[in-house]
């Protein structure tokens, strides 16, 4: 989608320190992905890494989703900040994101502890007990699969 821009340049979210907020700040990521013409769209909690620019997801070993990635890494994804909808206005409030970049599963164990440490650290108020209660040592990161999305491009909308 190169040379995409926004209709209303008004509500554009340019600023990287506001975009790296709501990635932040951020819970889900509704991730669409596509094999020949058949879409699947997915919505996925998620760790974000700045220094990386990549958000880490988590999924089991097999399934839908490492079938579509296994055809087509290129993914599209969207991160929202819900405002509110106010009523009598017909109007809704948002920060929105939409990221481009390739997924890939992450076949490391160095990487798998990375990943999943950056998800826990984001999602988590008290990590460690988490941390010690589901990874109590290494055998426990063959249980699952960790995904990267290397992000190549985003765009923001917002309507405050």
């Amino acid at each position: 989608m190169a040379g995409y821009h926004l209709r209303r340049k008004d509500r554009e979210i340019s600023d990287e320190g506001e975009i790296t907020g709501i990635l932040a700040s951020g819970r889900l990521a509704a991730i669409a992905m596509c094999r020949g013409s058949e879409p699947y769209i997915v919505t996925m909690n998620y760790g974000f890494d700045p220094g990386r620019r990549a958000l880490y997801f988590h999924c089991a070993g097999a399934g839908l989703k490492l079938d579509f990635l296994g055809e087509n890494p290129s993914v599209c994804a969207t991160v929202v900040d819900d405002k509110g909808y106010e009523y009598g206005k017909c109007e809704h409030k948002y920060r929105s994101l939409v990221l481009r970049g390739r997924m890939s599963e992450v076949k490391s164990l160095d990487e798998k502890k990375h990943g999943i440490a950056v998800l826990i650290d984001h999602q988590e108020e008290d990590p460690d007990p988490v941390r010690e209660r589901n990874l109590p040592d290494d055998s426990a990161y063959e249980k699952f699969s960790i995904l990267r999305l290397d992000i190549d491009e985003i765009t923001g909308k917002q309507n405050l």
